[in-house]
């Protein structure tokens, strides 16, 4: 009885729970979503609109300097040293600023670049890069706020920003893609997250009083030297990465066809959504714990209050999902997209191992292992792109979902080897 009164009042039931119901809440309107471009764009439109997300991947990690995790980590370090903290704030916001202005003039000016190299000549959407380079600034600024949130550790105020935000992602996404079809489901994805910039804002500046704490004077280059590692570690993941998925998809549009690269975009869309529940918890109440803790002990509680209350859970909800994959295709899409249920069953095994190792990754980041993680990374990459070649050419598009287990499968493997005393010592 005492037991359980302990696991109801613990932070981590409090922040599992609130989160949970967050997550539902963006699911449910991601499902909204994935059905409006389903009737609207089809599993072609669908494929393109997967290239536009991992490229904005990697022109947010352009955008931040891949500085995300690090605000977390120093915030988190120093939130109670004022003079720290304003060097913190204030180095990353001016560097921030002025990587994003620079990023917004090439996107604007190399729009028609950008839409050769992403969409082929045979689409127009030159303008949709443009719209990108006004917005990126709010974009960021918003990014940059709730990472500073959430090193604060305030993970209820992150919550209700994203709650809101998912809100304000229908209702924009709805009307878009309704009044301008692919047109309009390609801005939808670049415009929405720049909106909740002054959501972020107020919340930042009730409680923090951020712009009191961001001063030139405070720049500091010899704490950007510090941040350099992680800015590699985030630009070497939001690069590559990204990459390598838009190369796999064009090599399934030219090997299989743009409708079956439509149906991979619609299984990973799924994905993301119930992945939404472990990732988002990570990042609010897990990473901020991993990157004060102090020795592997600490960090062994950490990992294994996750492996035994969290990755259950979300196992269980894996199964849930596998029974019911083929009323979730048709509520989520159309009759067009029922291929996709033959690619539930390996891409929800791949997504076991992904869980498993995601808390491990994370440990590169909370203890600035810069070397050590483009290594795993890189080495994940590989194994993702050349498996995807490989069992696509022999079983078409399940060949993909193949391909993720077995990269997640060996990456799970390898990490749990590397951070073995972690884990068990």
């Amino acid at each position: 009885m005492n037991f359980n009164k302990e696991i109801l009042s613990s932070s981590l039931f409090k922040a599992t729970t609130l989160n949970g119901l967050s997550i539902i809440l963006k699911i449910s309107i991601g499902f909204i979503t994935s059905k409006i471009i389903a009737l609207f764009i089809g599993a072609s439109g669908m494929a393109l609109v997967g290239n536009l997300r991992n490229f904005i991947t990697t022109i947010e990690a352009f955008g931040t300097l891949g500085f995300e995790n690090g605000v977390v980590k120093y915030v988190a370090e120093h939130k109670n040293e004022e003079e720290k903290l304003k060097k913190v704030l204030s180095t990353i916001f001016f560097s921030v600023l002025i990587s994003c202005f620079l990023l917004s003039i090439i996107l604007f000016f190399f729009s028609d670049y950008f839409n050769a190299l992403l969409f082929g000549n045979q689409f127009q959407y030159s303008f949709i890069f443009k719209f990108l380079s006004l917005a990126l600034p709010f974009y960021i600024g918003n990014i940059f706020l709730i990472a500073t949130i959430n090193g604060f550790n305030e993970y209820k105020k992150v919550i209700y920003i994203n709650i809101i935000g998912n809100f304000i992602g229908l209702l924009v996404s709805a009307f878009l893609i309704w009044k301008f079809k692919i047109d309009g489901a390609l801005l939808s994805i670049v415009l929405t997250p720049s909106l909740l910039f002054l959501i972020s804002f107020f919340f930042v500046n009730k409680n923090i009083k951020l712009f009191d704490k961001i001063d030139f004077k405070s720049y500091n280059f010899y704490f950007l030297k510090s941040m350099s590692s992680y800015s590699l570690m985030a630009l070497i993941s939001a690069i590559l990465g990204p990459i390598v998925l838009i190369a796999i998809r064009k090599f399934i549009i030219d090997k299989v066809g743009i409708h079956e690269a439509g149906f991979w975009e619609a299984m990973t869309r799924i994905s993301s959504y119930y992945f939404l529940f472990i990732t988002s918890l990570i990042a609010i109440y897990f990473f901020p714990k991993m990157a004060a803790a102090k020795s592997n002990n600490e960090t062994k509680i950490l990992f294994w209050k996750y492996y035994k209350r969290i990755l259950p859970l979300f196992v269980f909800g894996l199964l849930i999902i596998f029974i019911l994959k083929d009323f979730i295709i048709q509520v989520l899409f159309t009759k067009e997209f029922l291929p996709v249920s033959k690619l539930f069953f390996w891409q929800l095994i791949g997504d076991t191992f992904k869980a498993a190792s995601i808390i491990l990754g994370y440990q590169f980041f909370a203890k600035k292992m810069t070397k050590a993680f483009i290594i795993s990374e890189l080495f994940s990459l590989f194994i993702l792109y050349f498996s995807s070649i490989y069992f696509v050419t022999i079983y078409n598009i399940e060949g993909v979902v193949i391909a993720h287990s077995v990269t997640y499968f060996i990456y799970f493997i390898t990490l749990s080897i590397y951070f073995r005393k972690s884990l068990f010592s």
